[in-house]
């Protein structure tokens, strides 16, 4: 017992230095962390506020909109039933469905088998072909539409519909071709060869084996299409113009635009209805998106 009282206590732990060294240091990371978040504030204001706006806006009254009053005086919540009541919109929200919704499989589902191919087999003239899809990225679809509209107007006779935009998209685009591709290649060609030694043939490894590892890079293709669909103007512009029944969203709000122009609270409720599917899209799907976006430079 007089042994462990005589024991001594155990040495507290050594507390940081507080040399001028250490100070400064510590003073250094906490201006880094404020500069770095201060940035990111910063950034996150310059791309929120101008949707904040409309969404403010779009509450308004009509006397009140685009005065110098920040929030509304009384929150019109009709401003969206109006709209929706507007002729033809609930058209042209049908239209942009099935143009952007049916596109996208149709290019997801055409784009997998080629990109495929450029990333796994060899075969003569690959590096040729995958020339081909660069330089087809690279055109302007502007340097073609007058024989592509000639074809769909006057040998085709699909003038006033969507599906001159939508036919093309079962062929495969080159933009999809390739970023899926570049994902592709950050597959192991292992997993490929030892499902080929189970027995697998080429298709049966690419529904089995490729495509469920592949799924980030898929994701990514398939919301770049959609959002080029639900955003186009220049195609619907060029073949449904003639037809109103025909219109999508972003060529119908030009027309609700023409049409309220006085009425900017509910023209910015019109827009907010359409950026809204968008928005909700990529709020459940960016965790895919980012990855597969990120990964596809991880091999060239």
């Amino acid at each position: 017992m007089t042994q462990l009282l005589d024991k001594p206590a155990p040495a507290s732990p050594a507390k940081a230095p507080h040399t001028p060294a250490a100070r400064t240091a510590r003073r250094k990371a906490l201006l880094h962390w404020i500069a770095v978040h201060s940035l990111g504030i910063a950034a996150a204001l310059f791309f929120v506020l101008p949707f904040v706006f409309v969404v403010l806006t779009s509450l308004m009254n009509d006397q009140q909109a685009l005065t110098r009053d920040l929030t509304p005086n009384t929150w019109e919540w009709g401003n969206y039933e109006r709209v929706f009541n507007t002729p033809g919109f609930l058209t042209w929200w049908r239209n942009t469905l099935l143009y952007a919704g049916l596109g996208t499989v149709l290019t997801v589902v055409s784009s997998i088998p080629v990109a495929y191919a450029l990333a796994k087999f060899r075969f003569r003239g690959r590096k040729l072909s995958l020339m081909l899809v660069i330089s087809m990225m690279m055109l302007p679809p502007q340097v073609v539409i007058i024989p592509m509209y000639l074809f769909w107007a006057k040998q085709m006779d699909l003038s006033g519909s969507l599906w001159p935009l939508i036919i093309p998209m079962a062929f495969g685009d080159a933009f999809s071709i390739f970023l899926l591709r570049q994902f592709l290649l950050t597959i192991p060609n292992e997993y490929l060869d030892a499902a080929k030694v189970d027995g697998c043939g080429e298709f049966r490894t690419l529904m089995k084996v490729v495509l469920p590892m592949a799924k980030p890079g898929i994701a990514a293709i398939a919301l770049f299409q959609f959002f080029a669909a639900w955003n186009d103007y220049f195609g619907p512009q060029i073949y449904a113009s003639e037809n109103p029944a025909a219109w999508t969203l972003s060529y119908g709000l030009e027309s609700f635009k023409g049409a309220h122009h006085t009425d900017w609270n509910l023209t910015m409720a019109a827009t907010v209805l359409v950026m809204a599917p968008v928005i909700v899209v990529f709020f459940f799907a960016q965790k895919a998106f980012v990855e597969g976006v990120t990964l596809t430079g991880v091999k060239g």
